[in-house]
């Protein structure tokens, strides 16, 4: 039996033409969602705007500032976040789609500062995690119809499939001289910022509410976040979505400056021929990853834990703790396809099961990682 494509809420550069209000709503329902401590507030205390960007509606909330100050911070971000939903997309025409453009002539040019960048915290990111992370496959995100709002529910030719694995496309084969100057030299290489950038986007924006002065924020992008200080002197609570039914498996609380992100299978996804696949790619066999059905990493930066989440559900069950301490990832829980839980000691210290899972493992904390 032939399922219908499920749109795609959380994807990155989608666009807001895509998200209507509705969407919005159940997205906000059913992902990773901040959950605000119990109480009232006087008006003046807590400010909150949404924002259609990056494909989904990004929340703000900030806590203990003026209202003159919330609005300018408010205008801020929508600006920062505009920009980078246009600079950063893989497939309209724009900085990405012209950097890609040019790596596929294999001939150098002068490359975009800030996709530059973002190469460079690609490759990092992607050598830590032994390429399980890995950017460079924005070729088989198309093949597989990933990159559309609507993709077809069908799978590509194995043998197409097959062709561009062989062709290896990797992070270390874009070359940067300190001028600026890029060469790719594999010409498979097709950048898709989707796997992190939502994440370093959220890191940005909350720089730039530092920068005005704020010190108690969270900035929610489609489940995603980054909360910083506290409200009112409370940590902000913080639902994991269960990836197999409504509502919460978890929760915990943050404070001080923490970043938690999920990648899951239940994002994006389509069946065909009595088959389930989604949209996480295995590097290694250029079909969709297998063994796990969601990631939650809790780290210091919100780039390290979106491209670390998305590392651990291609490790899979079992095998992603290795690839969390080759990233410094400490805090960490994967839910596998069966829905048992497997999580590290610093992970089950501060979690609360809000569901029942099938079962807990806690596994060896994972080691600091190498320096890189």
């Amino acid at each position: 039996m032939t399922g219908a494509p499920r749109p795609y809420p959380g994807a990155l550069f989608a666009g807001r033409r895509h998200l209507p209000g509705r969407r919005a709503v159940v997205l906000l329902a059913l992902s990773l969602a901040l959950m605000l401590a119990a109480g009232c507030e006087a008006p003046s205390q807590l400010h909150q705007r949404q924002l259609y960007t990056f494909g989904t509606l990004v929340e703000v909330s900030l806590w203990g500032v003026e209202t003159e100050l919330a609005e300018r911070a408010f205008e801020a971000l929508a600006g920062e976040f505009d920009y980078m939903n246009e600079a950063w997309h893989a497939w309209r025409p724009g900085t990405l789609g012209t950097f890609n453009e040019r790596c596929a002539t294999g001939e150098p040019f002068p490359g975009d500062a800030g996709v530059v960048e973002l190469v460079r915290l690609g490759a990092s990111l992607s050598r830590q995690s032994d390429g399980l992370f890995n950017p460079a496959i924005g070729g088989l995100v198309a093949l597989w119809g990933f990159h559309a709002d609507l993709p077809e529910p069908r799978a590509p030719p194995a043998a197409a499939i097959a062709e561009l694995v062989a062709a290896a496309p990797a992070m270390a084969d874009i070359h940067i001289d300190d001028d600026g100057t890029v060469r790719c030299v594999n010409t498979a290489v097709r950048l898709d910022f989707g796997a992190f950038a939502k994440g370093y986007g959220v890191d940005r924006a909350m720089e730039r509410l530092r920068d005005l002065g704020i010190d108690n924020a969270v900035i929610n992008a489609g489940g995603d976040l980054r909360a910083i200080g506290s409200k009112d002197g409370r940590p902000w609570r913080i639902g994991v979505r269960h990836p197999r039914g409504p509502g919460a498996l978890a929760r915990l609380e943050v404070a001080g400056d923490e970043s938690v992100f999920t990648s899951g299978d239940y994002e994006r996804w389509f069946e065909w021929q009595d088959t389930r696949y989604h949209h996480i790619i295995d590097p290694r066999t250029g079909w969709p990853s297998r063994g796990a059905a969601s990631a939650t990493v809790v780290h210091g930066d919100a780039t390290t834990a979106d491209a670390a989440a998305t590392a651990l559900m291609v490790a899979g069950a079992g095998a992603w703790p290795a690839v969390a301490a080759r990233l410094g990832v400490t805090e960490a829980m994967v839910i596998t396809a069966d829905l048992e839980v497997e999580m590290t000691p610093a992970m089950e210290r501060r979690l609360q099961f809000t569901a029942e899972p099938a079962a807990v493992r806690v596994l060896p904390a994972p080691a600091a990682g190498p320096a890189d």
